[in-house]
């Protein structure tokens, strides 16, 4: 009697039930196939740590006294597709049964229900045992109505007695520290180093290719600075709340061409493989509060992202799948300017952030949110080619997560469901949080003319072009106010240079 046990590359969790002790009766399946490489362009350094991290899980797990079946990227006997070789392995050791974890991603989960029609055994399917809601309560829930983010993450506090007092009410007497979350680096504090030191992956790197994967962005010259393992995820995770978070509160939202991470955690990759989980994240951070290393509002700040910003996304993606996939409305049309693939962009904002994301995989949320994110929404960007660019480009980036940040906060597409109003800014937003604005060839305080910021520009034409659909909109009611006051030959010259750059976007 033996059992295929599948595992993906998301799902690197040593924790889980089925690796406590070796069962001789499984056979665990690890797979690296075109069919997920292929699906969308994805960044080099992505597809190279995805493997690098499955091939020393699966080296681990053997060592443990698993039984482990790997199918690397230029294997012979790779089908290059989940039903294919799951067929082949089913039959190479006659199997009598299938199991896999629930798949994080609605795509993965309908090929694999396919793939096990296909090979015709009995199959159970078991819980990732690493989020911290079930799939099946999130999909009940935010399907018949999707909460407000604050709501969920008080209850979420709540249920697992985070961050209360003995009267259950909130440390510090606040559920949220947001406003104290927005200051602008000056530099000092010094930022900390990069957690992790390169690894040697050229050897990998040659496999890649020779298996024809096409990739984007830098592969790192065979050097790749990220978690493989859960001990480099445990380390980097020491080191974050030991030299970052005492600073990540108040600096959160700040942005520097000088520093690529500023003191955020860069842990999303290994959270996102499973290689850490949630609570132990947090819990080491409550554990900074408590001996007071920490402050609340840092402590809150970095809680509340994983605690609920992280399963908040992933109640929307489950609870509205496939439809939200398909989203667009304020009917955005226009593709992504050429530079979103090169960085080669006059605006310094996004030459640093795009061009950050090609050398390293990695953003951080405002980065991502606020400079890259709020250009698309501006100029009209499809969602659909902004979804593939931010899933295929970001280290840390699965659909679940993904696509309710992107689709949802940053692009508005889902008409409201995970924002409130659209984050729209132009460049006031951006010389206040960041130093990108000094030395750029564009003016932050100009609206058209040849060397005003096109984020103004944009910005009011994004408004004017939407006005039917948020001028009565509560949050928004100040800016509507402003553009009226302006004058009149100031309100047509800067719509006259948006309809001038909507013309020419590549060439920003």
């Amino acid at each position: 009697m033996t059992a295929l046990r599948l595992v993906l590359g998301d799902q690197l969790n040593a924790s889980h039930p089925w690796f406590r002790q070796p069962d001789p009766g499984c056979v665990v399946v690890m797979m690296e196939i075109r069919s997920e490489t292929d699906y969308v362009h994805h960044h080099a350094q992505k597809v190279l740590a995805l493997f690098a991290a499955m091939r020393r899980f699966a080296r681990a797990l053997r060592d443990a006294g698993h039984r482990v079946h790997y199918l690397t990227i230029g294997d012979p006997d790779n089908r290059q597709d989940f039903a294919a070789n799951l067929q082949w392995l089913a039959a190479h050791y006659e199997a009598t049964r299938f199991e896999r974890m629930e798949a994080d991603e609605w795509r993965v989960e309908r090929v694999l229900d396919e793939a096990a029609a296909r090979i015709g055994l009995p199959t159970t399917v078991v819980d990732s045992a690493h989020f911290l809601v079930g799939r099946d309560e999130l999909a009940r829930v935010f399907n018949e109505r999707v909460p407000r983010l604050e709501y969920f993450y008080r209850d979420m506090r709540r249920r697992h007695g985070l961050l209360l007092d003995e009267h259950s009410k909130p440390v510090g007497g606040r559920w949220n520290f947001d406003t104290d979350n927005r200051a602008r680096w000056p530099g000092d504090p010094p930022a900390p180093d990069w957690p992790w030191a390169p690894t040697d992956v050229s050897a990998l790197w040659g496999e890649v290719v020779a298996a024809g994967v096409r990739t984007l962005g830098e592969p790192g010259a065979g050097a790749l600075a990220w978690p493989l393992s859960r001990s480099q995820a445990r380390a980097g995770l020491e080191a974050f709340v030991t030299r970052a978070l005492p600073y990540f509160g108040r600096f959160q939202d700040a942005m520097s061409h000088r520093e690529p991470l500023l003191f955020h955690s860069a842990l999303s990759f290994a959270l996102n493989t499973k290689m850490l989980h949630p609570r132990e994240v947090m819990d080491a951070a409550l554990g900074a509060f408590e001996t007071g290393a920490v402050d609340i509002a840092a402590c809150e700040g970095f809680v509340r992202q994983i605690l609920g910003w992280r399963e908040y996304v992933r109640g929307v993606y489950w609870g509205r799948m496939p439809g939200y996939a398909e989203t667009n409305a304020l009917q955005a049309r226009r593709p992504l300017p050429r530079w979103y693939w090169t960085g080669e962009t006059h605006m310094a904002c996004l030459r640093h952030a795009i061009g950050q994301s090609l050398r390293r995989a990695y953003a951080h949320h405002i980065q991502r949110l606020m400079v890259i994110g709020n250009f698309a929404l501006l100029a009209g960007c499809d969602p659909d080619a902004v979804d593939a660019w931010y899933l295929g480009i970001y280290i840390d980036a699965f659909q679940w997560v993904e696509l309710p940040n992107t689709r949802g906060m940053s692009q508005y597409a889902d008409g409201g469901v995970v924002a409130s109003k659209p984050y729209a800014a132009s460049a006031g937003y951006i010389k206040r949080q960041s130093d990108y604005c000094k030395g750029c060839r564009y003016d932050p305080g100009r609206r058209h003319g040849a060397d005003a910021c096109p984020f103004n520009a944009l910005y009011w034409d994004f408004m004017l072009r939407h006005e039917a659909e948020f001028a009565a909109h509560p949050r928004m009611a100040m800016p509507y106010r402003a553009w009226r006051r302006m004058d009149a030959s100031e309100r047509e010259a800067t719509l006259d240079h948006a309809r001038h750059l909507l013309g020419r976007l590549d060439l920003l």
